[in-house]
């Protein structure tokens, strides 16, 4: 498995304007972390996706995206991995 998910994160990291990547479980252990992504945030973005879980509980889980003036991070979850990735803004 660990190999697989390196593939996909070297995928992605390989994205254009992609910038990071981190990929945790649902305990917010960190599973992988690329690029400007660091390893300490793994927990946070957990986190945030469990709370923004809350919000409609009965629909699949909403991606959040947080914003600044130069970048964005994207933060999705699938079952028990959550995953964010970092980008630069065109």
């Amino acid at each position: 498995m660990e190999k697989d998910l390196d593939k996909v994160v070297d995928e992605i990291m390989a994205t254009p304007q992609i910038n990071g990547c981190i990929v945790a479980d649902h305990q917010g252990l960190c599973l992988a972390a690329k690029g400007t992504a660091h390893v300490d945030s793994a927990g946070i973005i957990v986190a945030l996706s469990e709370q923004a879980c809350k919000i409609q509980p009965n629909l699949k889980p909403p991606t959040i995206c947080l914003e600044t003036d130069k970048k964005l991070c994207l933060v999705q979850r699938h079952g028990t991995i959550t995953g964010a990735i970092f980008k630069l803004k065109t």
